[in-house]
């Protein structure tokens, strides 16, 4: 009969991994210094484990079972649980690991996808954010992350994974810096300066100069978003942007930065200029309409503002 509440050992060979733990990479340089740490003491936390017929299979403790079979161990301390079933061994793989932070959020993605269909299959309707963050221990805006994760190119995700499997010094491109290449390149399609089919082609492009190393910012694609607003505003024509594009995509070495400062630097700064100046006159409005009295500080400095004004007007 299954025990529930007390340790047992067990040897490690007759443990598996978890087909639904989200965590699928295990860095080398990780596991080596848990190596070096439990055959000097031991496994001193037991591992979760269910028994599935004459095998048991992991709840937690994938890192301490790696290492106990890399050390050769004849034996382990587990915990045994009851069985769960497939929705409840997702769930419990989300809420035992929830508070790690060392996850890597593309399988993390992938499997709270998976989550998503089970329970929009069982209950004939997709849950919502709020359900599904619920179902899965993590927070909505965790939830908001992830999904923004499932909308990058599917050749991308393939490459991604072969990056995290690299050691991280070695890594190149990550899910972060997809992530924002991917918002800023749907913000460009929502103001039309280019074609949703052509969204996943700028998203590679801008992938490959991360890769090249032309791109060093993860935040650099955020400039996107602010050209499209200045589409918006028609502080710049669509066909100067989508001519920059074209550019971007045509030459190795152009960057963001370069798009950014051919089309709507100026415009930004002025726009952005205008914004703290509509500020400051509501600011100096309400000084007039509350009779404060003026220190010499802010006489001087509204003196030297209108110096400058009567200056820029003349």
């Amino acid at each position: 009969m299954v025990k529930t509440a007390s340790v047992e050992l067990i040897d490690p060979r007759k443990i598996q991994k978890n087909p639904d733990n989200p965590r699928l990479i295990f860095q080398a340089d990780e596991l080596s210094g848990l190596e070096e740490s439990i055959r000097e003491q031991g496994i001193l936390v037991p591992l979760t484990v269910y028994q599935d017929g004459r095998m048991f299979t992991l709840l937690d403790g994938e890192r301490r079972w790696r290492c106990s079979i890399r050390l050769g161990l004849h034996q382990v301390p587990v915990i045994v649980q009851e069985k769960p079933d497939r929705v409840t061994n997702i769930m419990m793989m989300f809420a035992i690991h929830n508070a790690r932070q060392d996850w890597d959020p593309l399988p993390t993605a992938l499997k709270l996808e998976e989550l998503e269909k089970i329970i929009t299959k069982a209950t004939g309707q997709k849950p919502s954010e709020r359900r599904l963050a619920a179902a899965a221990s993590l927070r909505v805006g965790e939830v908001r992350r992830y999904r923004k994760i499932l909308a990058i190119p599917a050749a991308l995700r393939k490459e991604l994974m072969s990056e995290l499997r690299k050691p991280r010094t070695e890594q190149r491109l990550t899910v972060d810096h997809v992530i924002e290449a991917v918002d800023g390149v749907s913000r460009l399609a929502k103001a039309q300066v280019i074609s949703e089919p052509e969204t996943d082609e700028l998203v590679t492009a801008i992938a490959n100069k991360f890769r090249s190393e032309v791109l060093t910012s993860t935040v650099e694609p955020r400039k996107l978003s602010r050209i499209a607003r200045a589409v918006e505003r028609h502080e710049v024509s669509q066909t100067k942007v989508r001519s920059e594009i074209a550019r971007f995509k045509a030459s190795p070495k152009y960057s963001i930065n370069q798009i950014f400062e051919n089309t709507v630097e100026h415009a930004d700064f002025s726009h952005g200029t205008e914004q703290l100046i509509r500020r400051s006159l509501a600011r100096i409005k309400e000084i007039r309409s509350r009779k404060i009295e003026l220190t010499p500080d802010l006489r001087q400095a509204l003196e030297d503002l209108l110096k400058e004004v009567e200056a820029m007007l003349r």
